[in-house]
């Protein structure tokens, strides 16, 4: 365990993935891994968590993979889009999840409203 909550539940995550687990219970939480998670579910790549007792059970949809971006890089809305060539394995598929000043969203929704912000994950 590494001191950042949100990396290290996107590898349990990956890890329970890869040995053909249907669902990961993370020991650690914090809101920001809270709302990755839901913008996870409202996109269709987790199918459900639920936080009990300091520990959250995420049960998987149709993730292939996702991970943390080390390090956090500081993007203007106009730069979003080399990293989407960078982390994204094809135009269309998968998100950014980028922190902006108005909330954690994905890179198309940073770029409709021309926020930029640092960018924390990637799913697809």
């Amino acid at each position: 365990m590494a001191q950042d909550i949100v990396s290290d539940a996107l590898n349990q995550m990956m890890n329970a993935k890869k040995a053909g687990k249907e669902s990961v219970e993370l020991k650690r939480h914090s809101k920001v891994l809270l709302s990755i998670l839901a913008i996870g579910k409202l996109r269709g790549y987790i199918k459900g968590y639920s936080v009990k007792d300091n520990s959250v059970s995420v049960e998987f949809g149709r993730l292939n993979f996702c991970k943390s971006v080390k390090p956090r890089y500081l993007v203007k809305a106009r730069d979003i889009e080399k990293y989407v060539r960078r982390y994204l394995p094809a135009r269309g598929m998968g998100v950014i999840l980028v922190s902006t000043s108005q909330g954690l969203m994905t890179h198309q929704t940073a770029q409709e409203k021309n926020l930029g912000g640092s960018i924390i994950a990637y799913f697809y």
